[in-house]
C-alpha cells in the first residue's frame, strides 16, 4: 500500500508443496534495481524465473554507466509484458505480482500483475486469499496521509487475518518498504496470536460417552 512517503510491501515467509508447508523461511519479497522492490505469490520457480530476468535488467542498466535507472514504472510495465506474452502462448507464469517503488521525487507507484498479463494501478492491493481477507480491512482504513508506523501496523492486521482464516498462511512476514532514496527489507516478523479459545480447548460431552448426543 502507498503512505505519506513512499510504499510498502507485505508477505509471509511460506512456500507450500501442494498441501504441505514445506519452506518456512522464504522470502517473497525481492529488490530490483535502485527504487524498486517486487512481492510475488504462486508459484515459487516462476517468481524465481523471473527474479533472474529482471537481476539481468539491472545488470545491464548499471553496465551504460550513465548515471540513469529504471524505476518502478519501467519494471512493471516490463513485467507486465511479460506476463502477457507468457499467457498468449498458453505457457504462463503462475504468478501474481505486486510492483511498488518511488523515485527520487517521483509519486510513488503501485501495481498489480497476475498471470495473465492483467495489470493496474492502485493505492492498495493484495494477492491471494488476501483479496478476499485483506481488502476490506484496507477499504475501511487505508488513508493516503498515513505514516509509516501506521502503514506497517494495517499490513500486519491483514496478515494476521490471513493467517487465522487461511491455512496457507504462516505467521511470520518480511515488510519492504521504498521511500525514494532506498529499499529496505525487514528481518522476519513473528506474527502474534492466540488459539486458546475456550471453545476449542473445552472437555466434549462425547469425550466420555460415544453414544451420546447434543
Amino acid at each position: 500500500m502507498k503512505y505519506k512517503d513512499g510504499v510498502i510491501l507485505a508477505a509471509d515467509t511460506l512456500a507450500s508443496y501442494g498441501s504441505e508447508a514445506r519452506y518456512k523461511d522464504v522470502c517473497r519479497l525481492k529488490k530490483v534495481g535502485e527504487y524498486t522492490l517486487l512481492g510475488g505469490g504462486g508459484e515459487l520457480s516462476d517468481f524465481q524465473y523471473l527474479s533472474d530476468q529482471l537481476d539481468e535488467m539491472a545488470d545491464e542498466d548499471w553496465l551504460n554507466e550513465d548515471g540513469c535507472f529504471m524505476g518502478p514504472k519501467e519494471y512493471s510495465s516490463y513485467i507486465g509484458r511479460v506476463m502477457y506474452n507468457r499467457r498468449s502462448k498458453f505457457n504462463p507464469l503462475y504468478n501474481q505480482f505486486v510492483v511498488v517503488g518511488k523515485k527520487k521525487d517521483e509519486p510513488a507507484h503501485l501495481m498489480y500483475v497476475d498471470h495473465q498479463g492483467t495489470a493496474f494501478e492502485e493505492n492498495f492491493v493484495a494477492t491471494g486469499f488476501g483479496m478476499h481477507l485483506g481488502i476490506p480491512l484496507l477499504r475501511n482504513s487505508w488513508r493516503a496521509d498515513m505514516s509509516l508506523d501506521e502503514a506497517k501496523a494495517l499490513a500486519t492486521k491483514c496478515l494476521e487475518v490471513c493467517f487465522y482464516r487461511d491455512c496457507r498462511a504462516y505467521c511470520k512476514i518480511h515488510i519492504g518498504v521504498c521511500n525514494g532514496t532506498s529499499v529496505d527489507i525487514s528481518a522476519p516478523i513473528p506474527l502474534n496470536h492466540f488459539w486458546g479459545h475456550g471453545a476449542w480447548t473445552e472437555k466434549r460431552l462425547e469425550d466420555d460417552d460415544p453414544t451420546a448426543t447434543w
